[in-house]
């Protein structure tokens, strides 16, 4: 076995169970990728990420980068050392957090020109300096392309450039990458909402795949405002253009009904910030949706969170004091509502794994939807 190998263990439907072996273990997918933007998973300790479920996590280039600095990072150990957590991790290549800075940045063949949004320093990331800040500093497990997030709305005309502008930067990314044992590259298939630029975007991706390239394809430009069913359609005209034998990531994406569907479609790896984000404003995630904890309702709940997961965070305290935390700004509140958000999100993957290993998942998805729809 080699030390990145993707199988896939069950099928039902388009929906896929299967185990993505890395150096410093294996990720079983479909997978949820717990965001670690500055090296730690916020509000967290390693350990109750890891407790939760989570086989690996996902670092930002961007905020690496400018605080405490790659450089620093490598010196200390990299980031696995230094954050303290053993697993996989995979580092986004910083694109997205540049393209949200649309007023301090500027796109050149070169790469992005930036400046920090925390001093005001400049910066220039392009596809070489990316793959260096990642794969050689940081030491991720899986890196990913440089690209352009495109813009939502936008014109075909817009898109196909910045589409093409990616397919550009990757070609340098894979070049700077070259081959290496024990870390692996994904694309990034760009082309916003239009078939012809994703089918393009893919194709061209493969292609380079077929010469040792990528070990992976992320699809990008998604959770920047299309709404749900406009992403579902865009998964459904994407994804039969890749690879069956490679892992499939959804970037950036999403809420718990996000994230059946895309799996539902073939999609076998997920990141987003909603879990910590929403713990962090008093939101606790359920198969129904979200709930906001603050509501007086709660007061005097004396019910756990959720006591069929795993996890100390939903099974030992009450509602009531939870409750009370978040209301009174303690931070334990805080705390406890993202590591159950977690658990919970790790609980929905083990669960969806096994329906599709039991040839249910037809039946999960249908009464998750129906659960759903009620909130």
């Amino acid at each position: 076995m080699t030390q990145f190998s993707f199988d896939i263990l069950s099928k039902d439907g388009d929906a896929r169970s299967g185990v993505l072996q890395t150096s410093r273990g294996k990720i079983m997918t479909p997978a949820f990728m717990p965001v670690g933007t500055a090296g730690t998973v916020k509000g967290l300790y390693m350990d109750q990420v890891a407790g939760a479920g989570s086989d690996v996590i996902l670092g930002n280039t961007y905020h690496l980068m400018l605080r405490p600095g790659a450089e620093r990072v490598k010196k200390l150990g990299g980031l696995h050392k230094f954050s303290g957590w053993s697993g996989p991790i995979l580092t986004d290549s910083g694109g997205f957090q540049v393209w949200s800075l649309s007023k301090l940045r500027k796109m050149t063949e070169k790469g992005v020109e930036f400046q920090s949004h925390l001093d005001g320093s400049k910066y220039l990331l392009s596809p070489e300096r990316s793959i260096e800040i990642q794969a050689d500093l940081l030491g991720a497990d899986i890196c990913m392309q440089l690209d352009e997030c495109t813009d939502y709305p936008v014109t075909h005309a817009l898109a196909k450039k910045s589409m093409e502008l990616s397919l550009r930067w990757g070609r340098r990314s894979l070049e700077k990458f070259g081959r290496r044992e024990s870390q692996n590259l994904f694309a990034i298939i760009q082309g916003s909402n239009f078939e012809d630029l994703r089918r393009i975007s893919a194709e061209a991706c493969v292609k380079e795949t077929l010469n040792g390239g990528y070990g992976g394809f992320a699809i990008g430009g998604l959770a920047v405002g299309e709404g749900h069913e406009n992403m579902c359609k865009t998964l459904d005209f994407t994804i039969p253009n890749l690879p069956l034998d490679r892992p499939r990531y959804l970037m950036g994406v999403g809420k718990p009904i996000d994230l059946v569907e895309a799996v539902a479609r073939g999609v076998d790896m997920f990141d987003c910030v909603i879990p910590t984000r929403s713990g962090r404003h008093g939101q606790v995630w359920t198969d129904n949706g979200p709930y906001n904890i603050k509501k007086a309702k709660f007061s005097e709940d004396q019910t756990p969170l959720d006591e069929k997961i795993n996890c100390s965070a939903s099974n030992d305290y009450t509602k009531a004091y939870i409750h009370h935390l978040v209301r009174s700004g303690e931070l334990l509140g805080s705390m406890i509502l993202s590591w159950h958000n977690i658990a919970y999100y790790q609980n929905l993957m083990s669960r969806i794994r096994t329906a599709i290993s039991d040839g249910e998942f037809d039946s999960f998805i249908t009464n998750f939807r129906l659960n759903y729809s009620q909130t």
